[in-house]
């Protein structure tokens, strides 16, 4: 108990010297839900393991992986992302809507309990890679409500069980968690599908620490080399050969699917939104198949929410999450073939728990261990009809694509003035905090 207050101390200091207002409830202390705490235990898991969150834009997802007994990382929960702004690719400069895409560290002193939009956590943007490439922006969050300008915008209810995950890891000893921050999930299929994006690069080089963590499920060190990011290395060396061979191999077979994928037809196109999406559990995406104005979607949105539930909040541009994303098929040089269309992007809202993977050292066999997971004490409600309930439907919101907001442009909060690197962060700056985020 003595630790948990000094943490939590610690971590209203920090916030105090950066904002007027002082923490006002105790939300930021919500205990984990009943039956998340059933699921850890069904998994071998405790609420004060090690976690690693992971975020899927194009699927509008964030995960949350739980350290286990075994020592390795399961996945716990996938939760619905509300809103995320701006296109997929990674974020470059400030004001310009881009939610980040890369890894990096989130420490307590970049949980704000007293966030505008409920709780919030700071994904540590720009991490070492991106001041190597001169990439600019602050403020960029996980947090509440369903309003975003390059922040990742979870509803009230979700951020609040995220948050309390941390909160908990934190309690437990660890110093940050890994944030990992992918355009889709690194399948064959998408990177098929995004040969010929000008971004194909970046997300190759995305992939080699997914690929680490999908053969080791241990979170992979990140440092920059050569301007790239490396993983699973000390001073740009790998450090375990066992692990570095296991990754090529899995990469291999990765880059073989992909060439057969193409090779029967798989279309190059570039996946192109409005301004940012958000996942269709919240009826938001369904607006593209009407033919109504932006202030109809605006109307059927207030209509459809519970006048006494504000856990949805505030929902940026939905006449833009109802355009719904478009594919664009495109030439080897990126260009557009024909006129884009409307066409909704399958996903995969609640995605199997992965089988567990090879531990990496020479000495443990290279087949995935079978791992037991006992049956929870009750059944458990996935976590959209959880937060949802019965607070929205399949509305009728809608409208056609609209021309480019004008907020693209729009004054952005004021930078913090303090770089944060990966795993050293410092506490908030008193420069100024945004009271946006």
């Amino acid at each position: 108990m003595v630790r948990r207050a000094a943490l939590v101390a610690a971590m209203a200091l920090a916030l105090a010297a950066c904002q007027e207002r002082t923490v006002s409830s105790n939300k930021h202390l919500q205990p984990i839900p009943p039956q998340t705490l059933t699921l850890m235990a069904s998994k071998g898991m405790d609420q004060d393991d090690p976690i690693l969150v992971r975020v899927f834009k194009m699927e509008s997802e964030l995960e949350v992986w739980k350290k286990g007994r075994d020592g390795r990382y399961a996945l716990l929960d996938t939760y619905p992302i509300c809103r995320w702004s701006g296109q997929l690719g990674p974020k470059m400069r400030e004001g310009d809507r881009q939610a980040p895409e890369g890894f990096y560290a989130v420490s307590p002193a970049l949980m704000n309990p007293n966030s505008s939009f409920y709780l919030s956590f700071n994904t540590g943007f720009p991490n070492a890679y991106d001041r190597t490439h001169g990439r600019t922006g602050s403020h960029l969050m996980v947090h509440g409500s369903c309003t975003s300008r390059g922040c990742f915008a979870m509803t009230d209810e979700a951020i609040a069980e995220v948050y309390a995950l941390a909160r908990e890891a934190f309690e437990g000893g660890q110093r940050a968690f890994q944030f990992q921050s992918y355009p889709f999930r690194m399948t064959p299929e998408n990177l098929a599908q995004s040969r010929y994006d000008p971004n194909i690069a970046f997300w190759r080089n995305l992939k080699e620490g997914w690929d680490h963590f999908e053969v080791t499920r241990l979170e992979p060190s990140v440092e920059v080399c050569g301007g790239r990011y490396s993983f699973g290395t000390q001073n740009c060396t790998p450090v375990d050969p066992t692990v570095t061979a296991m990754v090529r191999q899995r990469a291999q077979a990765d880059e073989i699917e992909v060439a057969r994928l193409i090779e029967a037809g798989k279309p190059a196109v570039r996946v192109v939104y409005e301004d940012g999406g958000g996942h269709p559990s919240f009826g938001l995406a369904t607006a593209r198949q009407t033919d109504v104005s932006s202030a109809t979607a605006f109307a059927a949105l207030d209509a459809g929410r519970n006048r006494n539930d504000d856990r949805l909040g505030v929902v940026s541009r939905p006449e833009a999450l109802a355009a719904g994303p478009r594919l664009v098929p495109v030439d080897s040089r990126g260009r557009p073939l024909e006129e884009a269309t409307p066409t909704a992007v399958a996903v995969q809202t609640r995605p199997a728990a992965p089988a567990a993977a090879p531990v990496a050292t020479a000495s443990v066999p290279t087949s995935a261990p079978a791992t037991a997971a006992a049956t929870p004490a009750e059944p458990r409600e996935p976590f959209y009809a959880r937060m949802l309930g019965g607070l929205f439907s399949t509305l009728p919101l809608g409208g056609a694509p609209a021309a480019r907001d004008p907020a693209t442009t729009a004054p952005v909060p004021p930078q913090r003035g303090a770089s944060v690197a990966p795993g050293t962060q410092p506490l908030w700056p008193s420069s100024g905090y945004s009271s946006l985020d």
